[in-house]
């Protein structure tokens, strides 16, 4: 099992999970995180932390989508261990659904 980041992130990217992860495998793209599920050891400590509860265990039913992308733009986008603030818009866009199709980037963010 590993965890994976979810649509819920997008335009969210409230980064409190990154603080909290023993480690350090999220990865950082324009307007979302991801998680590197070969370097997740399932601790689950990021799940409660995440405000826009984007994070889910991977065995939870539909998650497949979201443990591909999570793999595949790991190895893209750059390691972020640090929290930063979240993006001034970001509570407008909690709990919006549609993130996905409307706002993903594959784009890479800043990272460390």
């Amino acid at each position: 099992m590993t965890y994976v980041v979810t649509d819920a992130c997008i335009r969210c990217k409230y980064m409190d999970c990154v603080e909290v992860c023993p480690v350090d495998c999220f990865y950082e793209g324009e307007n979302m995180l991801v998680i590197n599920p070969s370097e997740c050891i399932d601790c689950g400590v990021c799940e409660p932390e995440c405000p826009a509860e984007a994070i889910l265990p991977d065995t939870e039913s539909g998650q497949e989508k979201w443990l591909e992308l999570n793999a595949t733009f790991s190895a893209q986008w750059p390691n972020v261990t640090r929290k930063r603030e979240a993006p001034a818009d970001a509570d407008a866009h909690k709990g919006e659904s549609g993130k996905f199709e409307a706002y993903f980037s594959e784009n890479p963010g800043q990272g460390d």
